[in-house]
């Protein structure tokens, strides 16, 4: 599995429909998505899921409005329960020969939400339209869960993820396994040689412990985490152990709340594209403290901030919404 910063084809998304993902406020999300489409449509090509063709008709004005590259723009009929394509999308990986690959991991809407069908078979349908091999992972009998949204890799063989998601009983994905059986499965698929386990995901996150909340490769041996106190953090600890790492704190926002409501709020939920990266921001004081961060560690990428104070309410912001498809050679 390529590393996220590697050279991409293009970004898939799936346009906003589930209006009870942001109740009482999705009029504003449409807008949001249009111009992360822009952004992206500046360097790499933006393969959009809708429903209708009422929704490519929106999504193309509000892109347009922001200033997209119209040609990059490739719209897809595609039925979903949600938009959260970093879960439901393949998780794209590449064979010796640069021939390119989607696997097609079982989704079970987080081992939480009944309406989960639609999502699932994302994956064929993309797979079908890029005329690319699918694989479809098993276990012990079954297909294996995994969300894109559990995982992050460096490319080179290392895995981040936490045992909140992928080994607690609350929300299982796949109980009928141990961590030595998952490992095996993540190795044989991803061509790894480790796995990171760290322990809880934040605050707020519905998914039970997604790591792109937490913790992201920046590059091959560098991880960003973040945390309010990483002396006294046992993710950082965790970290140490493992060895080889450079560890750089990435501070968290101010807690954000929706009607009483928790949200997952980090900036740890960026998205590295072609020559940029998106980073969510949430109108806190601790904002242009990450975008400093993470643009020492990406100096030779564009690193832009973008407001998801309305996005958030979704539970995700912009790597949740994104999945990138590397460049391969077929």
């Amino acid at each position: 599995m390529p590393a996220e910063w590697e050279a991409h084809e293009g970004t898939w998304l799936g346009w906003p429909h589930e209006k009870s993902d942001w109740p009482g406020k999705f009029a504003p999300i449409p807008y949001v998505y249009g111009k992360i489409m822009a952004r992206l449509s500046r360097h790499e090509a933006v393969h959009v899921l809708c429903q209708a063709e009422s929704e490519i008709k929106l999504a193309t004005r509000l892109a347009r409005r922001e200033g997209a590259v119209e040609a990059n723009l490739d719209f897809h009929l595609c039925p979903t329960d949600r938009s959260w394509v970093r879960d439901t999308a393949p998780i794209f990986t590449v064979d010796d020969a640069g021939g390119l690959c989607a696997t097609d991991w079982h989704f079970n809407g987080w081992a939480k939400y009944p309406n989960w069908q639609r999502d699932d078979k994302v994956p064929a349908y993309v797979a079908k339209k890029l005329k690319c091999a699918r694989v479809t992972p098993k276990a012990g009998g079954k297909r294996f869960v995994l969300e894109g949204g559990s995982i992050d890799v460096n490319g080179a063989g290392l895995l981040l993820t936490t045992e909140e998601c992928l080994l607690s009983p609350i929300q299982a994905r796949n109980p009928h396994l141990n961590r030595e059986q998952i490992e095996e499965v993540l190795r044989e698929h991803l061509g790894l040689e480790r796995v990171i386990w760290l322990l809880n995901g934040i605050e707020g996150d519905d998914t039970h412990g997604h790591v792109d909340d937490l913790a992201r490769f920046t590059n091959r041996t560098t991880v960003v985490i973040a945390t309010r106190n990483a002396k006294k953090d046992p993710n950082v600890q965790r970290l140490k152990e493992a060895g080889g790492l450079e560890i750089v704190p990435l501070p968290m926002p101010g807690e954000v709340r929706y009607d009483g409501q928790l949200l997952p709020a980090s900036y740890a939920n960026f998205y590295i594209a072609n020559q940029q990266v998106l980073v969510p921001t949430f109108n806190d004081a601790n904002d242009r403290a990450a975008l400093q961060t993470l643009s020492r560690l990406f100096p030779d990428r564009e690193v832009a901030g973008i407001d998801c104070t309305d996005l958030v309410l979704g539970l995700g912001t912009l790597h949740c919404m994104t999945q990138q498809q590397p460049a391969a050679a077929r």
